[in-house]
């Protein structure tokens, strides 16, 4: 039984990244999307897209490596967990690790990254953190 399905997608995007795989494949549905599409506005990811399966569709999330084949996501963390949520207005958003990496927030505005939040002056619950 799994009960944390965001904790399980970063943990697949992360083992792939690991095995340098070209897409990882996971149990869809729209939270997992929404994420996905702000790894992609942040140039985490390449692309994604979503693929008709029985009994479950599939989020097939295509990864991004550089030149020479180094990884883009080096690291991918949970923040906020089902036993321990993290909430964070807007004026306290940190920038991770300096600015380059990226905070994905849950804002009443739907997901956004740390930047695109504290732009629009809206906090929220900080789901990750990639770097």
């Amino acid at each position: 039984m799994m009960t944390d399905p965001i904790a399980d997608m970063l943990t697949r995007i992360r083992n792939a990244v690991r095995v340098e795989k070209q897409f990882v494949d996971l149990p869809f549905s729209n939270l997992k999307k929404n994420i996905a599409e702000v790894m992609k506005r942040e140039g985490y990811i390449r692309d994604f897209q979503v693929v008709e399966a029985q009994p479950v569709n599939l989020l097939r999330i295509q990864l991004k490596y550089g030149p020479n084949g180094e990884r883009v996501i080096r690291h991918i963390q949970r923040v906020s967990k089902p036993g321990c949520r993290v909430y964070s207005a807007a004026a306290d958003l940190k920038p991770v690790l300096n600015g380059l990496g990226v905070s994905v927030v849950s804002t009443s505005k739907g997901l956004l990254s740390d930047r695109e939040a504290k732009n629009q002056q809206v906090g929220g619950e900080i789901i990750c953190e990639i770097w």
